[in-house]
């Protein structure tokens, strides 16, 4: 049977997908093992493809900046900067500029390589696959896995520069966003509409999902998948990008399907298991998670750069002093360490974390999906039922009247139960929220901050040809 965990089977193939922006399709001179002589054999397909998911632990990509990183100090999670400067923390949203802060300029624009150069391999590998798959590899099953993996992670990887580089979605999502790249070369593509980029993905997790079909009825509990971009992730993710295009049917269809299927339950202690892999659908793993991320997350009580918050925060963000008090996300020892003598907290999901995973699609979100595209009346169980999992009383349930009571409710739990995670970011950017909890600008968010500029280089001489043809690409309709 195939293999499941991210171990390297081959160094040498690691390298070849971790190269430099600039050689993305230099292959050859990086190691001495050809391109041709790797996808000979089926362990390098499978090394190929590992090489990608690897890659994706990168700081750069979601081993940082895509998760905890740089969208998590945008959301003002955070009291500490960069070498710990007393300085205006709207200062992070400054694009347009190179400071010795944050930096986000350069930040973004590495974030940005990060995930083309991923995609590049994605298409890299997929091509390959065309070329020797059906020589190589006898299986036709693993051949399926391999080709649904790499078109899951092209749709998972463009869907995340789309929601950062693209435009509001739900006001305008036929403004010009990002490029798809469906090719493993260096020709220059066209910004595509942002609704053609949500067909795409669209397109590739379809495909994808048929392909892992296999999977349907395995219980992620008793499956060392996940860690991949298994048939449950794909499924998973396709209800984030419906919810994301505002289709509330499909998204609800994929939702509930991953609740009932999956074989995991929402977790009410997370002692053990901060991270909550318990429900974890799909994650990155951190090869020794304690040394590569020492810099960020430790066990105080002294902190220099690690990414903590005093515990005046922590209660604001949790509710600790009402709705919250029980609540095991924000309980001492628990979702936290917490530090009296400094008035200092720090996350425990990547301190204590036997499985060195760090969450990218979780159980509860399918919840808060279900709470987003119900009917009103019924919208709320499906946030309680999550509330009441991480310790909130059933006497403070929501029922919802309107719209705006609903869109709150999500607001709350979204910033508590995605803490560290990344995705509270797309939240506000998708519903367009003009402010948050701390949130720096005084003025309000705007396009301004929650839509990323291209980065000079690709402006200058990447791949992007904002003046190209934007029919070109694959925009047929599910």
């Amino acid at each position: 049977m195939k293999t499941n965990k991210l171990t390297i089977i081959c160094c040498t193939a690691l390298s070849l997908f971790l190269s430099a922006c600039s050689d993305w399709f230099d292959i050859s001179p990086k190691t001495d093992v050809k391109a041709e002589d790797l996808f000979e054999t089926e362990t390098g397909f499978q090394s190929a493809l590992a090489g990608i998911y690897i890659a994706m632990t990168n700081q750069n990509s979601y081993g940082a900046n895509y998760t905890f990183g740089q969208l998590d100090k945008m959301v003002q999670y955070y009291d500490r900067t960069p070498g710990g400067q007393q300085v205006d923390p709207s200062v992070i949203f400054q694009y347009d500029e190179e400071n010795q802060t944050y930096n986000s300029k350069q930040v973004l624009a590495n974030m940005w390589s990060s995930s083309y150069n991923l995609i590049a391999n994605a298409n890299n590998l997929l091509s390959w696959l065309d070329k020797n798959g059906e020589r190589v590899i006898r299986s036709e099953e693993e051949r399926d896995m391999i080709r649904g993996e790499a078109l899951a992670l092209r749709g998972f990887l463009h869907f995340d520069l789309l929601r950062l580089w693209g435009p509001f979605y739900r006001s305008d999502s036929t403004a010009l966003s990002i490029p798809y790249r469906l090719v493993a070369d260096a020709s220059r593509q066209p910004l595509l509409p942002a609704n053609q980029i949500v067909r795409n993905i669209l397109t590739d997790l379809s495909t994808a999902r048929e392909l892992l079909n296999f999977e349907k009825g395995t219980s992620l509990a008793d499956s060392d998948r996940r860690f991949r971009l298994n048939y449950y992730a794909i499924t998973a993710l396709m209800a984030r990008v419906c919810n994301y295009r505002n289709d509330k049917a499909s998204a609800l269809a994929y939702a509930e399907e991953v609740i009932n299927d999956c074989g995991l339950g929402l977790m009410d202690n997370c002692r053990t298991s901060p991270a909550l892999f318990g429900e974890t659908i799909f994650a990155i793993n951190i090869y020794e998670m304690s040394d590569t991320y020492s810099s960020l997350w430790a066990v105080g009580p002294t902190f220099n750069t690690q990414l903590s918050l005093t515990q005046t925060k922590l209660a604001q963000i949790f509710e600790t002093s009402g709705v919250g008090s029980n609540d095991m996300r924000a309980r001492r020892n628990e979702g936290f360490l917490t530090y009296d003598d400094t008035n200092e907290a720090i996350s425990r999901k990547y301190i204590t974390n036997e499985d060195q995973e760090l969450p990218l699609i979780r159980l509860s979100e399918m919840y808060y999906i279900m709470c987003e595209c119900s009917p009103l009346n019924t919208a709320a169980d499906y946030i309680n039922e999550v509330r009441q999992k991480r310790g909130i009383s059933r006497s403070y349930n929501y029922s919802f009247i309107n719209e705006q009571e609903r869109l709150e409710a999500l607001n709350l739990e979204y910033r508590k139960d995605f803490y560290a995670e990344g995705q509270y970011f797309h939240f506000l950017k998708l519903h367009e929220m003009s402010t948050y909890l701390n949130c720096p600008i005084a003025s309000g968010m705007t396009a301004r901050q929650y839509v990323f500029p291209l980065p000079d280089a690709e402006k200058e001489y990447g791949w992007t040809d904002s003046m190209s043809d934007t029919n070109n690409g694959d925009a047929s309709e599910q």
